[in-house]
């Protein structure tokens, strides 16, 4: 089995169009989230959400190149494409054929299915763009990552909602590890800004009227976020030959399955994955520093999680860093753990642990050190970043430091 590296990143979201900008803003712990203004408001309940604000294709698509994607695939390929160029990939024949890319989305092309239901439905057309339906697939994102770089090799989307992504990076990892691909493209990409979803989310009862606060005794819920995260990978000793910037290690994966409640988290389900995960990477749970918690603020995600974390690290867990960073860039569903892997590989390079914003007020119940409002300088070493999805799917993450 081999080692294996995160050569590169690339991040488009509320924190910023590029992972230098997403970094500053964990720094300074500044939360993007606001007033939606993408989306028709007006007749939704709550108004706040983690935008990409002034996104215009413009910079980074032509006109007929744009009209193929939805907004959820051009901001892979953006994120793809920072990611490519931040490792220093070198396309060649061979790379192309047998490079990976492996992405995460929970609900694909909204946008433009509700562009298509509006015009059937409220407007009595008989026709919808020809484009609807490449769209609005939810493999779209990883089909146009393919076609900008001629990537051949094996390439698919997972959706296993809010752990999408995370479970897409687990497979990368376990592809390259394996010797199956040389390199892979991993990540997620979301866009969740259109009435349809705003509408079914709003009849969840699960968003928060202002903003997000994990573990914090006043929580309201969850706020919806976007964007997309991409990460290279390739063997350790590959990166190190050709000399190419390490950022981290990737080395652990694990998943579970609740077998339970569709949209109630379990504590043993989430306890399962984080054991999974250590066991893949031979760790002990007192070796592990920090956790980016999969932390929604919703009243039950929150004491879950907390109560897992107790479970699996014992004692262990009062020495513990646990924070949640969807506190600034919102819960992007299926883009979630590809943009958290990323606060996490930047807290173990960086050595700054990124806070949990909009905290006020410890609760008993969530009795961990999450590292409230303002990032922290620390030397971590091992980490791990947690998912947890409705249905009950859960993917969990463990990332070294490479010195």
């Amino acid at each position: 089995m081999r080692r294996v590296a995160v050569t590169g990143m690339g991040v488009i979201c509320a924190l910023g169009r590029n992972t230098g900008e997403f970094a500053a803003s964990l720094r300074a712990g500044r939360s993007g989230i606001g007033p939606i203004e993408s989306a028709d408001m007006s007749q939704i309940r709550f108004q706040n959400g983690a935008e990409v604000r002034g996104y215009c294709y413009q910079p980074y698509f032509d006109e007929r190149r744009a009209d193929f994607l939805d907004r959820f695939a051009q901001f892979a390929v953006i994120a793809a494409r920072e990611a490519a160029a931040d490792a220093g990939v070198v396309w060649t024949p061979a790379v192309k054929e047998t490079a990976a890319i492996i992405t995460g989305s929970c609900v694909g092309g909204q946008s433009t299915e509700d562009i298509g239901f509006l015009s059937v439905y409220k407007q009595g057309q008989n026709r919808v763009h020809p484009l609807t339906i490449p769209k609005t697939m939810a493999n779209a994102g990883a089909s146009h990552i393919s076609m900008e770089f001629g990537i051949t090799g094996p390439s698919f989307t997972i959706s296993t909602a809010c752990s999408s992504a995370g479970h897409a990076i687990g497979q990368a990892f376990w592809m390259v590890r394996s010797g199956v691909t040389d390199l892979a493209i991993a990540g997620g990409s979301e866009a969740p800004f259109s009435f349809g979803i705003l509408k079914a989310w709003e009849a969840m009862r699960v968003v928060s009227p202002d903003t997000c606060r994990p573990f914090s005794k006043d929580r309201k819920g969850m706020v919806l976020g976007e964007g997309a995260a991409m990460l290279i990978l390739e063997p350790l000793d590959a990166a190190v030959a050709r000399g190419a910037r390490v950022h981290a290690e990737i080395a652990g994966f694990g998943m579970s399955a609740d077998a339970g409640h569709i949209t109630q988290p379990s504590q043993e389900g989430a306890a399962k994955a984080m054991r999974a995960a250590l066991r893949d990477a031979g760790w002990a749970p007192e070796q592990v520093d920090y956790i980016n918690a999969h932390g929604t603020a919703t009243l039950s995600n929150d004491v879950t999680e907390t109560a897992a974390i107790r479970g699996i690290f014992g004692s262990h867990a009062d020495r513990l860093a646990v924070s949640s960073t969807k506190s600034m860039h919102g819960h992007a569903l299926g883009a979630a753990a590809a943009l958290e892997a990323t606060a996490t590989i930047l807290a173990l390079r960086d050595s700054i642990m990124p806070p949990t914003a909009n905290f006020n007020e410890p609760d008993p119940e969530c009795d961990l050190d999450v590292v409230p409002n303002q990032a922290r300088a620390a030397a971590i070493e091992h980490a791990l970043s947690n998912s947890f999805a409705f249905g009950g799917l859960n993917a969990v993450l463990a990332f070294r430091r490479i010195a």
